[in-house]
């Protein structure tokens, strides 16, 4: 499957202006990560259990 095909999303956070942003799209084998604002990279895919550990240890953070 081309990364053209996955259906992308932007984080509810995300702004319109442009900033730096982050594309997700999940699939049942692995989630897939691109540069927003360059759409043509190669994306990253990782494994739901490692995306999930990842998004449980982001939300963790303190500012």
């Amino acid at each position: 499957m081309s990364t053209t095909e996955l259906a992308w999303f932007k984080s509810s956070y995300s702004g319109g202006g442009g900033g730096n942003c982050v594309e997700v799209a999940v699939r049942p084998e692995a989630v897939h990560v691109r540069d927003s604002k360059d759409t043509r990279r190669r994306a990253l895919a990782v494994s739901r259990r490692a995306w999930s550990a990842f998004t449980a240890s982001a939300s963790d953070v303190r500012a």
